[in-house]
């Protein structure tokens, strides 16, 4: 195995307390969050049960993928009317200019908080 692995493998825990395995070497049976939810499957309350690290040649920096184990994972809640309610007045606020109060076709940018005539129009102000 090389060096690079060396740092990163370590299936009985005594190194970092939970079993850690470098990059695309875990075994079967764990899965992220993000890939327990394409599944239609959740944590379910469990304990984080294995890590997958992987180092930035460049930078030295480590990056941590959890694992959960499969066979624990629950599945997903179905959504409510209540709650598919409360997302759409999410979504209808984000495509909502404040200024204008015109409701657009997508999310407005989150930087600038407004929709692009507000925008062109608060830039020309400041301009003159």
């Amino acid at each position: 195995m090389p060096t690079a692995y060396a740092k990163c493998f370590d299936p009985t825990g005594a190194r970092y307390g939970i079993p850690t395995y470098p990059w695309r070497m875990a075994p079967d049976g764990y899965a992220t969050r993000r890939q327990l939810r394409a599944m239609g499957l959740r944590p379910g309350g469990q304990p984080i049960a294995a890590q997958v690290l992987r180092v930035n040649r460049r930078t030295g920096t480590i990056r941590v993928a959890y694992f959960y184990r499969i066979d624990l994972a629950k599945p997903v809640r179905p959504m409510t009317s209540r709650k598919w309610g409360a997302l759409a007045l999410a979504m209808l606020a984000r495509r909502t200019c404040p200024k204008c109060e015109i409701t657009y076709s997508y999310c407005l940018s989150a930087r600038h908080g407004i929709c692009g005539l507000c925008l062109a129009a608060e830039e020309q102000r400041a301009a003159a």
